[in-house]
């Protein structure tokens, strides 16, 4: 059978960290402190990395190391040593951006899976085997891709194929976003995007304002219901986005996808609860939710335009507001308690709910359809204003459990204590086969307790299953005990058989982390100065053909590079007969082809060498570099 799809989530903090491991992720994906395109998450220091990987690796979990942003010249170095440590420390994969770094990381360390970011704008074929013949183990395609682009990659290549699942869009082509540099004055690329997609803009026609709002951005993904074709279409990886976000949202959400991915496995009919979706969109939704790119048709609920940022759960319209008690009183629609939190369509403020009455009586919740009041509101608040419900303390408090000491997620083991006369007490333990970190780990361990022979009370084998199986704290538990025990023995301290079961849980621990900690890999690389990389000679991209302009005019530029697009417009067709007749000339391919404008373009770039004095091209996508090396 092929292996199951991995369940990937977010850990953007030591608390998120716990929240996707216990609540059944297969894998984690973690920044450092620097070269992380989270760079406002909390992420990691070197120290911190090192025990989150021996943390996950002890439940069975894999940690995947987010280095992807674009890398300078005077950062290459110290981008390098981050990646090294964290190959020594037992780290299962890097995601890269930068194509230098990637090519560093593949030759220094040619045992570790390298994953190339969605921030590559991976959207055809082409780019995955061309990142594949480089030695890319995963590509993280770009979200744009449809369920039908996935299955025929999938299909057509051996390497990796991973995919969002959940959490935010970008109403841009992964990777390919400029935005933030230029409204925010920050990159995305480089890990700091100033979120312009989610500013409020007007749209104009002819000088009038025709609509306004967050028109560029997008709902939130969500696509539990793909999860069955996603798998069928050979989708190795589902990823939650989601590294700033609460450890809540890790918990909620990576639970309830474990939950279906689960369901498919087993056979039984899958049908999504709606108490589920409920949830999530509770965790949070920017006005519902959308199912992206995944189908090819026109997504007409792309965008929502009334909020940018979590609107929680529509729980009713007010009815009657008292601004001077601060009373507001609704029908509800949603369930409401205590201590959860809501807000007004027309008032920013989030209100956490204190004060629950129905028909004049104080209550600690209320249900669906009945007419309620809520006391200590005040602000921005009329009737018939919309009513949501931003978070439940309920389902945080549910959430916050999985992470905030106990441990959900067991390694299974069988254990066999061995008990005879004049002998010292021996123990073995197994882990169950399931586990692909625990392969070819067992423990063995004699002590030095002798037992002694019994006068009145001898020991049982029920006792000493009960003092092994007391494993609450620890990562383990034990699904089979077997004991070989002598008759008319007698142990004097049970605490001794306490400290051999700890002994041989800590040896368990330690062989995992010695299992994954790598020998130290010697990096010998020169570092460039920018000096090296200058030229004297000058390059001109043209964003336009101005037909008015004389090109000839140009002096000290050495290659024009024009777009693509230029050379199809016939009115162009003179202008770029000079260009290419006096400079060295490339054609400059877009940014984004997608698999059914290859064969398309093909025929134009044919029929353009023809007639232009063609010197090459300029590839802007990783894809382009196996598509024009036929």
């Amino acid at each position: 059978m092929k292996n199951k799809v991995e369940l990937l989530s977010p850990a953007g903090d030591s608390l998120s960290v716990k929240s996707a491991v216990q609540n059944g992720a297969d894998a984690i994906y973690v920044g450092a402190d620097e070269f992380s395109a989270r760079a406002s998450a909390s992420n990691f220091t070197m120290e911190e990395l090192k025990e989150v990987i021996k943390y996950a690796h002890i439940h069975d979990v894999k940690v995947h190391l987010a280095l992807n942003t674009l890398i300078k010249n005077n950062e290459f170095t110290h981008a390098l040593s981050i990646a090294k440590k964290a190959y020594e420390y037992g780290i299962d994969a890097i995601i890269v951006q930068d194509l230098g770094l990637a090519m560093k990381l593949i030759k220094y360390f040619p045992k570790l899976p390298i994953h190339a970011s969605t921030q590559m704008t991976i959207n055809n074929l082409n780019g995955v085997k061309t990142l594949e013949r480089l030695g890319f183990k995963r590509i993280v395609l770009a979200r744009e891709v449809s369920l039908q682009e996935m299955e025929y990659i999938c299909r057509n290549t051996d390497v990796e194929i991973e995919a969002f699942i959940h959490g935010a869009l970008c109403i841009s082509y992964s990777g390919q976003c400029l935005m933030s540099s230029m409204i925010g004055g920050r990159s995305a690329n480089r890990g700091k995007c100033a979120q312009a997609c989610r500013l409020p803009y007007e749209l104009l026609q002819d000088n009038k304002v025709i609509d306004k709002g967050y028109l560029l951005s997008p709902r939130d993904l969500c696509a539990l219901e793909f999860i069955p074709d996603l798998i069928k279409a050979g989708v190795t990886s589902f990823k939650i986005e989601g590294r700033l976000k609460s450890p809540e949202y890790v918990a909620i959400v990576t639970r309830v996808y474990r939950k279906y991915i689960d369901m498919y496995y087993s056979g039984e009919k899958f049908e999504i609860a709606p108490k589920d979706q409920s949830d999530l969109r509770q965790a949070f939704n920017r006005g519902n939710f959308s199912t992206g790119h995944l189908n090819r048709d026109a997504n007409q609920d792309f965008v929502c335009k009334e909020k940018q940022n979590n609107m929680g759960i529509y729980i009713g319209n007010v009815s009657n507001y008292n601004d001077k008690k601060g009373y507001i009183s609704l029908n509800l629609n949603e369930t409401l308690a205590l201590g959860d939190s809501i807000t007004f369509e027309n008032e920013p403020t989030k209100y956490r709910v204190s004060e629950l009455m129905f028909q004049n009586k104080n209550i600690p919740f209320a249900c669906n359809n009945e007419l309620i009041t809520i006391g200590r509101m005040k602000g921005n608040i009329a009737p018939g204003d919309k009513i949501f419900k931003i978070t439940s303390k309920k389902l945080s408090d549910e959430a916050k459990l999985t992470f905030s000491g106990k441990e959900f997620k067991k390694i299974k083991l069988q254990c066999k204590v061995t008990v005879k006369a004049d002998t010292p007490i021996s123990v073995s333990i197994i882990p169950l086969k399931e586990y692909d970190s625990y392969k070819n780990i067992s423990v063995n361990i004699q002590s030095e307790i002798i037992p002694e022979k019994a006068i009145n009370q001898p020991i049982t084998k029920e006792k000493i299953i009960a003092q092994f199986s007391k494993t609450h704290d620890t990562p383990f538990e034990f699904t089979k005990i077997d004991v070989d025990l002598d008759e008319g023995l007698y142990i004097s301290h049970l605490s001794k058989i306490n400290a051999l079961r700890r002994e041989a849980l800590e040896k368990i621990e330690f062989l995992i982390e010695r299992k994954f900690t790598r020998v130290p890999v010697e990096i010998k690389e020169k570092s460039f100065t920018q000096k090296e990389f200058c030229s004297t000679k000058f390059s001109l991209l043209l964003s336009q053909i101005n037909p008015n302009f004389d090109y000839n005019k140009l002096e000290q530029v050495d290659r024009v590079y024009v777009p693509l697009r230029c050379f199809r417009n016939v009115k162009n067709k003179n202008v770029i007969k000079t260009i290419t007749s006096k400079f060295n000339t490339y054609i400059y391919l877009p940014a984004v082809i997608n698999l059914n404008y290859l064969n398309l373009l093909d025929s134009f770039i044919a029929s353009f060498v023809a007639t232009y004095d063609i010197k090459g091209f300029v590839f802007s996508s990783i894809g382009e570099l196996r598509n024009f090396a036929k």
